[in-house]
């Protein structure tokens, strides 16, 4: 899927050999840094043409006016973006007063390096300028996780073969507000495709943004403060610059609200080398004047000149050195995979590592994509590897849900329901989705959030957590359900109903008991009933203090759980499946066999109501709850409702995929399962969505540790029981993975004719292999003999060619015209009548 030659493999490192004149959007996403708080692009020092210009700091965001052409109550009012910060990765160089400039310079040696072990990008070059003179550029950049609010860039300049004089000229510009002299695009990128529209891409704000505030120059010490207009944020930067030579040099300074620059004039001697050090800090708020961001930017940068540039990366090195201890998936035999699979986990803790109590946005802060926004995709897709791996980042994100709930508890009420409605897409914890079909129908936000939540404290035991601040979300969460669902008595039974809700399939909205919604609410229902119950029981003081603040009442967890019994799970006895909501299989199957490629995907292409007519899916839904809550499905019942939907899923969705090829895995479509995981693997490194540009595909990532851990790998943790049922891919020799389970540290090792579970730090561990029990210490790790990796089935899915409704009519396969039909216009007199 890649051209080898321009990014070879290497398990550790992603390397590029050839700079990217043709589209430099998609090795800007792969080589960006980030932490969770702060991310560069990666874009090159020089400054000039790219993609996307961009610094981003999550959370940071400014509020604009959504208007809608035809208002009503209710709908989102005030959209959300991210905002561009100041760009602290220029240092030009100039040699003889002439630039580099990469269209036109004569570059005999390119190398790029992202470095999974070190966090650093490293660029190593050779240019040979007019005059002959050879120039070895090398450059490093790094993004701290050790300290949050800290990127060092470092520049390296020698003139191999002569003197020449060198030009070194360091800046910090506002971008979001204005162009450089080299042009290129300020801030958000226009949208694109079809009409020219492209709803993954972020808005563009055409009036100024960052209004500035303090900025100076201090010595070799430069600061730009501002704040943002309406969001009322406030941000400032401060870079500090070392210089490191033997050549003789002069210094001049520049500053003006918008930019600074640090120029450093040298009269460089043959092999001699330049070495400049940028030192640049970033610290935002949500009101903090920005003079005390600027004093907090000054202590940052005071503490590292003490302790030395050399000691962050070391710091660096370290930090990643026990990430890796505890998530390495390793790959045997599989150089290509396992180099993609690292590029996947590394780019989980640059979106989620520093987030410290924010939430990890859809591009991490790699891109502009989706305006920086918070979806559910942290909850279903990037919490489970957070929570195996490094549980504080999990509950720092869970956090992040904790401090919106005021606002979801306003937008709940809005909407004419009790407790709390989490927004579908957010920065601020207000809803930002202009499009309420695809947008707040999304109802199982609430229940997404309450899983994720479960998932965790069942996992870690961090009961403190669950006491004192999860306990709302679950308990609010819970309560929206039984205002929003309602009561249906037929025969002897009750049953209880969600209407006019949209599941994680866009491509069908505003639909009835869309089963995702109803077997997610059902757990939401019995998790909020049990935790309260557990607390009345064992924390009777926490308990007392949760009734008080959340105003619980008598009876109140009775009806959630006599809800969660009664939930209506729609079933189709003719077809032997699910169906995905009550009038799914009334509509027609759209044949995607026979849609041309260049109609893909469907939402570029195709109006909502084209799409909403068909049985169509963006991505897996009935899947994603086979998996999610597979312990309430058959083994037949998910073999049979793969086997349905596969067929109808586009895939127009990167979180597609993840889902597919685990349930592939576990019914027996082990090819289709690894075809899939490739897919998701690769979705940014060979840019397979055409939208790799605008940022990384984060919950993508997060999808394949578990496509590895739980796809192929066989986990599960279904009512708080640690299980495995293995499906190691037939040309894997081995595949491990560290888990972290109630405090202990696992190494999880599968081969073809044995799983091994040992224990490396902490106590025994209980857990099954195919509903055997076994127990692994760390005296005595335990060796479970495999007979074989689970069932077979040869080729893919495909549409029944007889399949018929309830009241059996067949289902016919067609693709809507995309031919222009003429339109006839009606003979008119020259003169209308007499009235």
């Amino acid at each position: 899927m890649i051209d080898r030659d321009v990014f070879p493999v290497d398990p550790w490192q992603l390397v590029e050999t050839r700079f990217p004149h043709e589209e430099p959007g998609v090795p800007e996403t792969l080589f960006a840094l980030g932490n969770g708080y702060l991310g560069l692009r990666g874009n090159h020092i020089e400054g000039r043409d790219a993609h996307e210009h961009s610094t981003f700091i999550n959370g940071l965001h400014e509020t604009w006016r959504i208007r809608h052409p035809e208002q009503a109550y209710g709908f989102a009012e005030v959209g959300q973006t991210i905002v561009n910060a100041p760009d602290a990765k220029v240092m030009r160089v100039y040699v003889d007063d002439e630039p580099l400039n990469f269209d036109e310079a004569d570059v005999r040696e390119y190398r790029r390096a992202l470095d999974f072990r070190t966090g650093v990008l490293r660029r190593e070059l050779l240019w040979v300028t007019p005059s002959g003179k050879r120039v070895r550029m090398n450059d490093e950049r790094m993004v701290s996780f050790d300290e949050r609010h800290l990127a060092v860039l470092r520049l390296e300049v020698t003139i191999e073969n002569a003197d020449a004089p060198v030009t070194i000229s360091c800046q910090l510009l506002n971008r979001q507000d204005g162009e450089d002299v080299y042009g290129g695009v300020p801030s958000m990128t226009a949208t694109a495709g079809k009409a020219g529209f492209d709803p993954r891409k972020a808005e563009r704000i055409s009036e100024r943004v960052l209004e500035p505030a303090e900025y100076w120059q201090d010595d070799l010490r430069s600061a730009l403060s501002y704040r943002v207009a309406d969001s009322g944020m406030t941000l400032a930067v401060v870079a500090d610059h070392i210089m490191e030579t033997e050549n003789e040099f002069t210094a001049r300074r520049l500053i003006e609200p918008d930019i600074a620059k640090n120029v450093f004039r040298v009269q460089a001697k043959a092999g001699v080398p330049t070495r400049v050090t940028k030192l640049v800090s970033y610290h935002s708020s949500r009101g903090v004047p920005p003079r005390e961001l600027v004093d907090r930017c000054r202590r940052t940068l005071d503490r590292v000149a003490f302790e030395g540039v050399q000691e962050q990366f070391g710091k660096q090195e370290r930090w990643l050195r026990g990430f890796w201890e505890r998530s390495d998936v390793t790959i045997a035999a599989h150089d290509d995979l396992q180099q993609a699979t690292r590029w996947c986990l590394f780019q989980l803790a640059q979106a989620a590592a520093r987030a410290d109590g924010a939430g990890v946005p859809a591009k991490g802060v790699s891109g502009s994509g989706y305006s920086g926004h918070y979806f559910w995709d942290t909850e279903v897709y990037v919490l489970p590897f957070l929570t195996y791996t490094s549980p504080q980042w999990a509950r720092n994100a869970l956090r992040a849900r904790v401090l919106m709930l005021p606002a979801a508890r306003a937008r709940a009420r809005m909407l004419s329901e009790e407790g709390a409605l989490f927004p579908w897409r957010t920065i601020n914890g207000e809803e930002a989705s202009a499009y309420y079909a695809a947008g707040t129908a999304q109802y199982h936000i609430n229940a997404d959030i309450s899983f994720a939540l479960g998932k965790y404290v069942r996992a870690t035991g961090d009961d403190e957590f669950m006491l004192h601040e999860g306990v709302d979300v679950a308990v609010e969460t819970a309560r929206m359900w039984t205002t929003l669902g309602f009561w249906r008595t037929g025969g002897d039974a009750e049953t209880f109903h969600i209407h006019g809700v949209t599941g994680p399939d866009e491509y069908t909205t505003v639909v009835d008991d869309n089963l995702f919604t109803n077997v997610m609410a059902r757990y939401n229902l019995r998790f909020a009933a049990r935790v309260v119950g557990e607390m009345a029981e064992s924390a009777p003081h926490e308990y007392a203090a949760m009734v008080e603040r959340l105003h619980l009442q008598p009876g109140e967890t009775d009806g959630w759980e006599r809800a969660a019994e009664a939930m209506y799970i729609p079933f189709s006895p003719s077809l032997g499946i699910h169906p995905q909501d009550s009038q799914f299989l009334e509509c027609e199957v759209w044949d995607l066999a026979s849609t041309p490629p260049e109609h893909r995907p469907l939402l570029l292409h195709f109006h909502p109501l084209v799409i909403y007519r068909f049985q169509v899916l963006k991505q897996a839904d009935v899947v994603l709850a086979l998996f999610l809550q597979g312990n309430h499905f058959t083994q037949a019942e998910k073999l049979a409702d793969f086997e349905y939907y596969d067929p109808l899923t586009t895939g127009d969705s990167t979180l597609s995929a993840v889902v597919q090829s685990i349930l592939a895995a576990e019914v027996g479509y082990q090819d289709l399962a690894h075809e899939y995981f490739a897919q998701a693997l690769f979705v940014d490194l060979a840019d397979l969505h055409r939208n790799a540009s605008d940022g990384v595909h984060v919950a993508s990532a997060g999808g394949v540790w578990s496509m590895l851990v739980s796809g192929f790998g066989g986990m599960r943790d279904y009512d708080g029981g640690l299980s495995f049922d293995p499906r190691l891919p037939a040309d894997w020799p081995e595949l491990s993975y560290p888990l972290r389970w109630f405090g202990s540290q696992l190494r999880v090792t599968l081969t073809r004719s044995e799983l091994c579970v040992e224990i490396v730090a902490g106590d025994p561990v209980d857990f099954t292999v195919r509903g055997e029990k076994h127990r692994a210490s760390a005296d005595a790790p335990a060796r479970v003999t495999l007979p074989d990796q689970g069932p077979v089935i040869a080729g893919r899915p495909e549409l029944g060619a007889t399949a018929r409704r309830e009241d059996g009519t067949l289902l016919s396969a067609s693709v809507p015209s995309t031919s222009a039909i003429p339109i006839v216009t009606p003979f008119l007199p020259m003169e209308a009548p007499d009235a």
